[in-house]
């Protein structure tokens, strides 16, 4: 029985081939893309467990195709593993903004890349497995559906949002340092900085208004959740 289909999306059918190799050696069933576009419909078409996206694509790019994915209801659960030659942090940091789940940069070694889908895809099955709803006073949070109510009003929260609050909220009282929270979102082994995380929790605090002192600094090692704004 196969593990589940992986969509690879890249331009250069060598890296295509190869990628799929792999995967397949591990007993994952793979289709393709070669355009953003093309990538758009199949994940429409197939509904992949997991899609490896290269961000240097024609037409529509990677960054876009991963905005795109993760609008849409219907793939927004799905992982996405980031595949670039881009290595810069500030590439990074928007591909993980808009939602990617991993980043792998080129060129890659066979045995992490499958290592890191196998990450990915148990991180996932953890994520689903875990109970529903948050609800702390007016604070409702919801991660099957990836919503957040406060006082009934939807919060419009970007996907590493929604999961920094969700990994605080699940656990209140618990200082996380930054690099926790950056390994229980993506995984270890990041060149995101502390100071990312930082600007993460500063948006967060505004879209969470009244109830912005949810989340607590704690000086000189990161921040916690509090099971009242008071």
């Amino acid at each position: 029985m196969g593990k589940g289909t992986i969509l690879v999306v890249d331009d250069e059918e060598d890296i295509q081939e190869l990628v799929e190799l792999h995967l397949v050696r591990e007993g994952y069933d793979v289709c393709t893309a070669g355009s953003g576009e093309e990538a758009l419909e199949v994940a429409q078409a197939k509904q992949p467990a997991l899609t490896i996206l290269d961000l240097m694509l024609p037409g529509i790019d990677g960054l876009q195709v991963c905005q795109i994915l993760k609008a849409n209801p219907k793939t927004r659960q799905m992982p996405v593993i980031m595949l670039t030659a881009k290595s810069e942090e500030s590439d990074v940091v928007t591909g993980l903004e808009l939602g990617a789940d991993d980043y792998i940069t080129k060129p890659f070694s066979s045995k992490v890349l499958v290592a890191r889908v196998r990450r990915v895809l148990r991180k996932t099955a953890d994520r689903d497995s875990d109970e529903g709803v948050i609800q702390i006073h007016d604070l409702r949070i919801d991660s099957t559906r990836c919503e957040v109510l406060l006082k009934g009003k939807a919060l419009s929260l970007t996907f590493s949002e929604f999961n920094i609050l969700r990994v605080l909220a699940r656990r209140p009282g618990v200082v996380f340092t930054r690099y926790q929270i950056v390994d229980s979102l993506h995984g270890g082994n990041y060149i995101v900085s502390e100071r990312a995380v930082d600007v993460q929790i500063a948006y967060l605090r505004k879209k969470l208004g009244d109830c912005k002192d949810y989340i607590e600094t704690v000086r000189g090692v990161g921040y916690r959740f509090k099971d009242s704004p008071s």
